[in-house]
């Protein structure tokens, strides 16, 4: 079984998230397949096997299995591409049918996903004083254009918008902690992001609920945050996400909300080869 490795969502040439990619006749076994996620390491790997006209794809992470993971699409688009050509794939997942189309650009891979539907709510307050409390946070840390919400476009995601990008890149939180919270609440990840006057996010994902302090580049997050600033009225072009900086894997997702609320979110990205 060929296990691919490559980042998605590169900034330049460099950095992007790790994802692993495995494509076969049929998928593993669901034990199988968190064992090989857990020895890859990587905060997710997608599988995918022929059904249809498309592929099933599931997603691992390496302490539990993960509905949609935006970077590891990403990842598998190209690995798709490099395998079967470009053009557009049709993707079955657990609970929600995508695509992803594969284009190759200046020698590299890149891809672009068509996210599944979004949706948010407001957050409870006793849940918004609980998150503050975990990142050493006070209210007065946050942005007051923009309401801290919980999202999903196919994955859940808190959403804390802050009003400085210093608060973004000074991110910490007890880990431990932090999975007690994700676990409770049933999230991925939670994304500490600050939004620039020109419409750039700056954006952080912790990620301990499933095993990874932090996740460098979150395609699923930036969908869901994109279909809340869209029903919110706060931003409806495009725009582009820079994360995993503070990291040392700098990333940029580019999105794109589509028109309606609840609609479907466009997420682009280029890879890499992970050596």
């Amino acid at each position: 079984m060929e296990i691919q490795r490559l980042a998605a969502f590169t900034l330049d040439g460099q950095g992007g998230n790790p994802a692993g990619v495995v494509i076969g006749d049929a998928l593993p076994s669901g034990p199988e397949m968190q064992q090989i996620a857990a020895d890859v390491g990587y905060s997710e790997t997608a599988f995918a096997a022929r059904e249809k006209d498309g592929f099933r794809v599931r997603y691992f992470a390496p302490e539990g299995e993960v509905a949609f993971c935006g970077h590891a699409t990403i990842a598998l688009g190209a690995a798709l591409g490099r395998s079967f050509g470009e053009g557009h794939y049709q993707l079955y997942l657990n609970h929600a049918d995508i695509s992803v189309s594969a284009k190759e650009v200046g020698g590299n891979w890149g891809a672009t996903l068509v996210s599944p539907e979004s949706s948010y709510s407001p957050m409870a307050p006793a849940v918004l004083d609980e998150v503050l409390q975990l990142f050493g946070l006070t209210h007065n840390d946050l942005d007051d254009r923009i309401l801290p919400a919980m999202a999903n476009a196919g994955a859940a995601h808190l959403l804390l918008p802050v009003g400085r990008h210093e608060t973004v890149r000074d991110m910490e939180y007890s880990f431990d902690g932090g999975a007690a919270f994700m676990q409770a609440q049933e999230l991925v990840t939670i994304n500490l992001f600050h939004r620039e006057p020109t419409g750039r996010i700056h954006s952080r994902n912790a990620f301990a609920g499933h095993g990874v302090y932090e996740d460098p580049a979150t395609g699923a997050a930036a969908a869901a945050l994109a279909g809340y600033l869209r029903d919110t009225g706060v931003e409806t072009g495009e725009f582009e996400v820079i994360q995993g900086v503070d990291m040392g894997f700098p990333s940029r997702l580019r999105v794109r909300a589509l028109v309606g609320n609840g609609a479907s979110i466009e997420i682009s990205g280029l890879t890499r080869t992970i050596e």
